[in-house]
């Protein structure tokens, strides 16, 4: 008989909940920036579960809608969908239970987030289809992600603020840049199947200019949102650290040797993430 661990296990495999650091920093970014301070543990509780939710969501609608070329691609062939550690019928149980939750969080927080939510919930499930279209999915799924600094202001503080806005394009073009470096592993097979990334439609050497400009432009809004925000020294150490961090992203990597993807990709992102987030909420309590 399968334990509640292994099963949970599974589903915490199937939309790869470590992933949750890439987001959730920022989300807390937003989310102390409106508070200038302690925001309170309901709406740091309630933030947190409603990042997780929507997260956990988008990546399962992405599953389910790539389950035909996860099960064709030799990268992905170990998936849970394509093993059959989890049904098909289950995760799309699990992905309507991550939306009730989501929803159910948001309503939790405020009106204008319930109010919201059905938006997000639809644009969030919107990139797992994009690629079969359109080269910017990239920087569609970078918006999904962008919106974790403004959601998490507008859960303290339900009026729209032009510093979670530049913080959200920070994270747009930052998303977009790893993203593209992702997706330099798959590019014989998208070609092979009609699938729209940019080093699908242009190469991997021009998806490389491609990731390294979206970076430049993402520590441009980071810096922008930092001054906007009035914040000190202390934030732009971090924010400083982390720009370093992506420069060597790109060094690590070229056209002819992407073995390190998986380093850049997870590894330094994810230092990235927690930089940015630590730098705004330490400079938040330090003022």
């Amino acid at each position: 008989m399968t334990s509640c661990a292994t099963v949970a296990g599974r589903y915490a495999r199937l939309v790869k909940i470590e992933h949750s650091v890439f987001a959730l920093p920022f989300a807390y970014v937003g989310l102390f920036l409106a508070a200038g301070g302690w925001p309170g543990t309901w709406t740091l509780v309630a933030l947190t579960v409603a990042m997780v939710a929507i997260r956990s969501y988008a990546m399962a609608v992405n599953r389910l809608a790539d389950l035909p070329f996860d099960r064709e691609n030799p990268r992905t062939r170990g998936r849970e969908l394509v093993t059959g550690e989890v049904g098909v019928g289950g995760a799309v149980a699990f992905t309507a239970l991550c939306a009730v939750v989501f929803v159910l969080a948001c309503a939790g927080l405020n009106a204008l987030c319930l109010a919201l939510s059905p938006v997000v919930l639809v644009w969030a499930g919107l990139y797992s289809f994009a690629k079969r279209f359109t080269w910017l999915c990239h920087f569609l799924l970078g918006s999904v992600l962008g919106l974790a600094p403004v959601a998490g202001w507008l859960a303290f503080d339900p009026s729209f603020s032009v510093r979670a806005v530049l913080f959200g394009l920070g994270v747009t073009f930052w998303t977009a840049g790893f993203d593209i470096l992702y997706a330099c592993q798959d590019v014989e097979f998208d070609r092979e199947h009609d699938l729209r990334s940019i080093p699908a439609c242009f190469g991997i050497g021009p998806a490389l200019a491609f990731s390294s400009l979206a970076h430049v432009n993402a520590v441009i809004f980071f810096a922008l949102g930092g001054w906007a925000a009035g914040l000190s020294w202390i934030y732009f150490t971090f924010f400083a650290a982390s720009a370093v961090l992506l420069c060597v992203e790109h060094l690590i990597l070229s056209e002819e040797d992407l073995s390190r993807v998986n380093v850049s990709f997870f590894t330094i992102n994810g230092v990235v993430a927690a930089g940015f987030g630590l730098g705004v909420i330490v400079d938040v309590f330090a003022g």
